[in-house]
């Protein structure tokens, strides 16, 4: 869970910094955070973060083009580090535990000319394992088979990963974050540009993960992928706009303070207007999976 849910006050969806209680989320949390502030050169991203995500959460993270969801897991995976205030990832600073920790950027940042196989990209979730000069060894080619098996990929395990279709890519992405036998998932838009078929099938398998103890926080802008099959939300626009049980993002005043001038109300349906294919920032000089590679 994060903590603590937000919910209507006398109509108004009150401010998650206030209500936080410090030492009591700190303590349950496997990602915890408070006044976090942080940019890039061209200014701030976030600013007064406050939020705590329990073990076993199923966390989405929603909010308009650049709104910090992309920035906010990279903080917490330890690939950018923040202006003020604190933040501790699984008991201490973030990229400590980065072993436990499976982050899977947004399908965009990927060269898919790189000549890898599946097997290849999955296998890829053991090296923070393996140490250095060491070759993979059987049960690490059994963890990796599992992982494709889980996600439907394990009669594609030699294609070259170029040669996929959207759907097929995020399986095989997921399937190396499983590899990985992470403690805590991040993932950026996992669901977003997928068939409905795909989508369910890479739900299922996230849910079973919190079900066994681990943690997931995902960006997306599926709200109704949010509400249906996340535990909870966290909304965001610069700060922290609502915190609590998932359906808050059918919530038309949720929807409105997050997204603003965004919506569109359509015969009584409010829609949202919002290209899902952007990261906070331009992603110049980001580096990915495919730039440190370590071949077995």
């Amino acid at each position: 869970m994060t903590a603590p849910s937000h919910a209507h006050h006398h109509g108004a969806v009150e401010p998650a910094s206030p209500g936080f209680d410090v030492g009591h989320a700190r303590a349950h949390a496997d990602v915890w955070a408070h006044e976090l502030s942080v940019g890039y050169d061209g200014g701030v991203v976030l600013e007064h973060i406050s939020f705590a995500v329990e073990a076993g959460s199923l966390l989405a993270v929603v909010g308009p083009n650049g709104a910090g969801k992309s920035t906010l897991l990279k903080v917490v995976a330890g690939l950018l580090s923040p202006w003020s205030g604190r933040i501790e990832v699984l008991g201490g600073p973030p990229g400590r535990e980065a072993r436990r920790i499976a982050y899977v950027p947004q399908a965009e940042s990927v060269d898919w000319d790189f000549p890898v196989t599946v097997r290849d990209v999955v296998m890829m979730g053991r090296y923070p394992g393996l140490g250095p000069l060491r070759q993979p060894g059987a049960d690490d080619r059994r963890v990796v088979e599992q992982a494709l098996e889980q996600v439907g990929m394990s009669a594609r395990h030699d294609r070259q990963i170029g040669a996929l279709s959207g759907g097929q890519r995020r399986r095989v992405f997921l399937a190396r974050a499983l590899a990985a036998e992470a403690s805590l998932f991040l993932l950026d838009e996992p669901v977003t540009g997928i068939d409905a078929a795909t989508q369910e099938d890479l739900m299922d398998v996230l849910e079973a993960q919190t079900r066994a103890g681990k943690t997931v926080i995902a960006t997306t802008h599926d709200l109704a992928c949010a509400a249906s099959r996340f535990q909870r939300v966290l909304a965001i626009n610069r700060t922290i706009i609502a915190d609590g049980p998932s359906s808050l993002v059918l919530d038309p005043e949720v929807l409105s303070r997050t997204y603003g001038g965004h919506l569109l109300v359509l015969g009584g349906q409010t829609v949202v207007l919002d290209d899902a294919h952007h990261h906070d920032e331009p992603p110049r000089g980001e580096r990915h999976y495919h730039d440190e590679r370590r071949r077995p």
